[in-house]
């Protein structure tokens, strides 16, 4: 009888006409161009909106913020104070929310990805979305206000559910101090749908809240502020630097667990570390926002089919791409059908359930867990 070996869905790297330092140079060139790219769109989508405002007089206003430059902006339609109002305060904080969220969910999806080798993995699988989803819906529904370093109710508990929804989890899979990644997906997955039938039932008996749930659980950033950038910024980066810092242990890891043992990889430690920096960047970016689907999952197969599945350039590729798609998105959410908004969640999902179809057809009898 012949023996059928499946093909892994990473696979070490194979022999290639161009020689090693051509193919670095050529993912160094597109981290430089991606991170331009990525400037571009935020000045961009800056000139975009209810109201028009010229792509100079955009670069001028942000230019005069930065440190050292005596530039003072000049416009012949818009006050200045108006201009600077407009841009600072209400753009841009949202457009950089945006590119956050953005990059923390790409980075996230790509490190599940990796960790448990499994192509349609995504930020939301161990039960983060149902966790800060229940959150925030009791925050919605509680009768008092409250709020603790600068976070509200609903992005508080929204944290809070989505990371109790991850430890929780990481208990019940963790076995004899070894993690068992069939046990943490089933229990992510067991979980996730226990959390998110009490929140049908919560949303069944809400009554005028409703509106205000729904639109949350989409997915948006309208009303965007200052404050809410300060808080999530710090999370977010330190959560994407300490995976980038992981990223040769887990493409060892991509050879097996056993494997990467014996090559001196201290698997257990790199699978919590992974998941508990992966988990903090997740539940940071959707406190606020929402629960934004399929980034996760579109942005790191792209990357991934352009550039390769090294994770030395995949995760900071993923990041930069990443940051770009949502500022896109949004963009498009909130002037597609003005002055009506979008939830931005609905601009993904049509954008990745397409590609969530095909990875399921390109990939299917494929799965590693």
């Amino acid at each position: 009888m012949a023996h059928v070996i499946s093909k892994p869905f990473y696979e070490p790297a194979s022999q290639s006409i161009i020689p090693y330092p051509l193919r670095w140079k050529g993912k160094a060139y597109a981290l430089v161009g991606l991170a331009g790219l990525l400037l571009a769109v935020i000045i961009f989508a800056t000139t975009v909106g209810s109201v028009h405002i010229p792509f100079s007089s955009c670069f001028q206003v942000l230019l005069s913020r930065v440190p050292f430059l005596q530039i003072a902006p000049s416009s012949s339609t818009f006050d200045i104070a108006i201009l600077n109002t407009i841009i600072l305060d209400i753009r841009l904080p949202r457009i950089l929310l945006a590119g956050l969220v953005g990059a923390a969910l790409a980075v996230a999806g790509a490190t599940y990805q990796g960790l448990f080798r499994n192509p349609l993995a995504d930020p939301y699988l161990l039960g983060v979305a149902s966790g800060a989803g229940l959150g925030a819906t009791v925050a919605f529904l509680i009768p008092f206000t409250f709020s603790w370093m600068r976070f509200g109710a609903i992005p508080l508990l929204a944290f809070i559910g989505g990371m109790g929804a991850v430890a929780v989890v990481y208990s019940v899979a963790r076995v004899d101090k070894t993690l068992q990644k069939t046990t943490l997906i089933l229990a992510g997955v067991a979980l996730g749908a226990f959390l998110s039938s009490i929140t049908s039932y919560l949303m069944t008996i809400c009554g005028e809240e409703l509106h205000g749930i729904v639109f949350w659980l989409l997915g948006g950033l309208s009303l965007t502020k200052w404050a809410e950038i300060w808080i999530v910024l710090p999370c977010v980066v330190a959560g994407v630097i300490v995976i980038w810092l992981h990223a040769r242990p887990l493409n060892v890891m991509q050879l097996g667990e056993e494997q990467a043992q014996q090559l001196g990889i201290n698997v257990e430690r790199v699978k919590l570390v992974l998941l508990g920096a992966a988990t903090l960047i997740t539940s940071a970016a959707v406190c606020f926002t929402g629960l934004i689907g399929f980034v996760g999952i579109i942005v790191p197969h792209t990357v991934r089919l352009i550039w390769g599945q090294d994770h030395r350039f995949l995760l900071p590729l993923s990041t930069l791409v990443g940051g770009i798609f949502l500022i896109l998105a949004d963009t498009l959410a909130h002037t597609l059908f003005q002055p009506t908004e979008i939830p931005v969640g609905v601009i993904t999902a049509f954008c990745g359930a397409p590609f969530f179809l095909y990875l399921l057809r390109r990939k299917k009898g494929g799965y590693f867990f």
